[in-house]
């Protein structure tokens, strides 16, 4: 079933767990994180990259996705990530997305703001949920890249003046998380975490948690995390099981069969990040 991305999370921030938000862009991966959310009784995100929607088609993932949900017997938001301009969520919105984020994180603060609250008035007239981001991850993904030198934790006075001014549905802060792969093991600043989420009568995500270690993850969630976007995890699992194919039988030519066994390790991916958020058999 779809429904907004409001929906889902409400319920995660009343009753303390997380909802994972997945990355996809073509149908094995579509395929895997349903796969997965019908088998651990979840409910999810999946989320589309502007990068992704380049790659996938627009019209293509969101018909793609709409379908899925609309078969799916757990409830299923589409959502956009990393939206770059108010031009870009309202192809969204045209289309039939649930939920949006709006990523002004590159911009001051008052024009962050302004961006913010033009996306969430023409979102919330359409009854879609809107994600927003103050402080920048380090990192790369798709067409997104911060060095870690421009990389800012969120200021917590910042988030509460931010979330009063715009109205947005949830927020993502940065505290440590990076986007791609880690070099090594990431630190977070908790205190940040719980002093926001004090400050803050809202569900709050965290960007960037593919191979965050999972005690980090589970703290995280008991200090008021709701919503943990996976991506680089899934692409390492698909293009592994992939090469591995591959490289045993280099005569097979059946995309097919090449790709079956890069949907099942996606799908294993995929559910065990919904057992350790706690969003398995919330549906």
């Amino acid at each position: 079933m779809l429904v907004t991305g409001k929906e889902i999370l409400q319920d995660a921030y009343k009753n303390h767990y997380a909802v994972g938000a997945f990355n996809i862009m073509n149908l094995e991966g579509l395929r895997s994180v349903i796969d997965a959310a019908e088998q651990e009784r979840s409910p999810i995100l999946i989320q589309t990259t502007e990068g992704g929607l380049g790659y996938g088609g627009i019209e293509y993932l969101g018909e793609m996705v709409k379908i899925a949900a609309q078969n799916a017997t757990v409830p299923v938001a589409l959502h956009l990530d990393h939206g770059g301009s108010f031009e870009m969520v309202m192809q969204c919105l045209r289309r039939g997305w649930t939920s949006v984020m709006i990523d002004g994180s590159h911009l001051p603060l008052k024009e962050n703001i302004d961006l913010t609250r033009r996306v969430v008035d023409a979102a919330h007239a359409m009854g879609v949920s809107v994600e927003a981001e103050l402080g920048r991850l380090s990192g790369i993904e798709d067409n997104l890249s911060v060095s870690e030198k421009d990389a800012i934790y969120t200021n917590p006075d910042e988030a509460e003046e931010f979330v009063k001014a715009t109205g947005v549905d949830y927020l993502a802060i940065a505290i440590g998380t990076a986007h791609g792969k880690y070099k090594g093991v990431p630190k977070l600043d908790f205190d940040r975490l719980d002093v926001i989420k004090k400050r803050l009568d809202m569900p709050i995500v965290l960007h960037g948690a593919s191979g965050i270690p999972e005690d980090s993850i589970k703290k995280a969630i008991s200090l008021g995390i709701n919503k943990i976007n996976i991506d680089t995890d899934i692409r390492i699992a698909y293009i592994d099981a992939t090469r591995k194919f591959v490289t045993e039988n280099p005569d097979i030519f059946d995309p097919r069969k090449v790709f079956k066994g890069a949907r099942i390790a996606m799908t294993e991916v995929v559910a065990g990040k919904m057992r350790m958020f706690g969003c398995a058999g919330r549906a």
